[in-house]
């Protein structure tokens, strides 16, 4: 089909908005993190005072190196997403792997569409493999945190991929159907798709799924159980039981959740948590995620995460049907699959501007968690924990402001202590 006189502005207007905002995401990204990497390699040598004699300057230094890695890292991982793009989309790396399909499967086809989607996600898991190769024994392994061997990092990628299988697949398919079948509103069906399936898999995920990566054995210390079970009466809690998680044999970072819903939720200790703090601080580490039950913040998140997924496949929907989309990205092959691909490639270029509404989001629900269990356990007991697991973690305390403010789901740790203490009675 060709395009009109309006098509061919309308393709030549977005082509170059995309463009900007490629550009536009990319230098924001560079900056903050420049800005990142400078602030955390000026405070490097000072401890904040809010902990001092509680972390060593050695320990505080590590953590800025840790940081600043990390950092370095990405910034040739920021370099790297716009490239890929760019080759996927203008640079016609879609439309070849879409004419590479139909050689050999019906164009626009299930297949065919499916064969695409797994091909665009392959490839852009084949770049990032190097990424998280050089994460894992490079920097983790530097600074002390990786437990990883190469055959479990490999035998991770290997479920990792099977699971992708197992659950996008059959959901891909569906959308695919829908988008066939049920119309003009198809996007309305596939919104209630998508609600239930990740219902299903929050369900599946603790329960199931998750067994094919960790061993989770219930916790044996009776003192701790004893003292946890007493947390959850007080707070009116029910679960399912306590486990112990064997987070260790991948890494030495210590962390502790709460996962599932109704009959199926379950409280998960990390074995490297069990280890380093004692039974007051854990028990006030599982108050602040009793917290997040307790303000109902895993339902609000879904509930909001739910409502932009109906406004973004309405958008799509709408989309679907304009030829300039696809001719200002780069691609003649249209079909409900290439648009899938294009549209949630080019979402997020357009949406990372939003990103601190989401962190600051995230952050003053750290805070009412902090504040439930500052009623229910001790305060002091949940600082002493942060701290511990400040140092251990290699989290550095002094984030670039600017940086923290736009991509941190947690307060700075300066932060959140100094409105802890205020809570301490």
């Amino acid at each position: 089909m060709a395009l009109s006189h309006n098509g061919f502005r309308s393709m030549h207007w977005f082509t170059a908005v995309f463009l900007a905002a490629i550009a536009l995401t990319t230098v924001v990204r560079l900056w903050l993190s420049r800005r990142h990497i400078r602030h955390v390699l000026a405070n490097s040598n000072s401890i904040p005072a809010e902990f001092e004699g509680r972390i060593a300057l050695a320990a505080h230094q590590k953590a800025a190196a840790y940081t600043i890695a990390k950092a370095r890292l990405g910034l040739w991982e920021t370099l790297t997403a716009p490239v890929l793009l760019l080759a996927f989309t203008l640079g016609g790396g879609l439309q070849f792997i879409s004419e590479a399909w139909g050689r050999v499967l019906e164009s626009g086809g299930y297949a065919h569409g499916i064969a695409l989607i797994t091909s665009v996600v392959l490839i852009s898991s084949v770049i990032d493999l190097p990424f998280a190769l050089y994460r894992t024994f490079a920097i983790e392994a530097r600074f002390g945190f990786n437990r990883t061997s190469l055959a479990l990092f490999l035998a991770d990628l290997a479920k990792q991929a099977m699971l992708g299988t197992l659950l996008l697949i059959p959901l891909v398919f569906c959308f695919l159907w829908l988008m066939a079948r049920t119309g003009a509103i198809w996007w309305v069906y596939a919104w209630a798709t998508w609600v239930a399936f990740s219902l299903v898999v929050q369900f599946l995920y603790p329960t199931i799924f998750v067994r094919w990566f960790n061993k989770f054995t219930p916790l044996e210390d009776a003192s701790l159980r004893s003292r946890i079970e007493g947390l959850l009466t007080r707070c009116g809690f029910r679960s399912r039981d306590l486990f112990v998680m064997d987070g260790s044999k991948r890494s030495s970072h210590g962390n502790a959740y709460f996962t599932g819903f109704g009959a199926a939720k379950r409280i998960v200790l990390f074995d490297t948590l069990v280890s380093r703090l004692a039974p007051p601080e854990i028990e006030a580490v599982l108050a602040h995620e009793l917290g997040h039950f307790s303000r109902r913040h895993v339902w609000k998140r879904m509930g909001f995460a739910f409502a932009a997924s109906l406004g973004i496949l309405c958008l799509l929907g709408w989309l679907i049907g304009q030829e300039w989309f696809y001719a200002a990205l780069g691609v003649r092959s249209r079909s409900t699959a290439m648009a899938l691909v294009l549209f949630f490639m080019v979402v997020p270029v357009f949406s990372f501007l939003l990103q601190p509404l989401a962190s600051l989001y995230s952050r003053l629900h750290e805070f009412e968690a902090d504040a439930y269990a500052a009623r229910v356990a001790d305060p002091r007991d949940l600082v002493r924990a942060l701290v511990k697991l400040y140092e251990d973690n290699a989290a550095t305390l002094t984030p670039d402001p600017l940086h923290s403010a736009f991509y941190d789901s947690h307060p700075p740790a300066t932060v959140r202590i100094a409105r802890l203490q205020t809570l301490q009675t």
